[in-house]
C-alpha cells in the first residue's frame, strides 16, 4: 500500500499552489484557523461571546459567526476582538517576489 503525503493529496484533490481553487481553500483555512484563535483566547479569559461582544461594540451573534468562520467580518472588528482579548497581532502580506511585514 502506497502512502501519499498530505501536499500530494492536497494537490490532487484541491490543486497545485497558485491555482484559484488552492488559492480559495487556503484563504478558507486561514479564515477557519483565525476563528478558532479567537475563540480560544476568549475562553482562555473566561469571557462569554456576549462579554467579548461589549468590549468590541458588536452583538453576541456577531463574535459566534466570527468564531464559526460563518461570516467574513470587517477587518476592523477582528482587529477589535484581538484588541479587546489582548492579543498581540502580527501580519504578513505577500506581494510578488517580496514580502511585507506588520508587526
Amino acid at each position: 500500500m502506497k502512502t501519499y503525503t498530505l501536499e500530494e493529496v492536497t494537490n490532487k484533490y484541491i490543486g497545485e499552489i497558485g491555482t484559484p481553487k488552492r488559492d480559495a481553500f487556503e484563504n478558507e483555512l486561514r479564515i477557519e484557523l483565525l476563528g478558532q484563535a479567537i475563540k480560544q483566547a476568549r475562553q482562555e479569559r473566561n469571557l462569554t461571546q456576549e462579554q467579548l461582544g461589549v468590549l468590541v461594540g458588536v452583538q453576541k451573534a456577531q463574535i459566534s459567526k466570527i468564531e464559526n468562520s460563518v461570516t467574513n467580518a470587517r477587518f476592523e472588528t477582528i482587529l477589535k476582538v484581538f484588541t479587546a482579548l489582548g492579543a498581540k497581532i502580527n501580519f504578513n502580506v505577500e506581494l510578488q517576489n517580496q514580502t511585507v511585514q506588520f508587526v
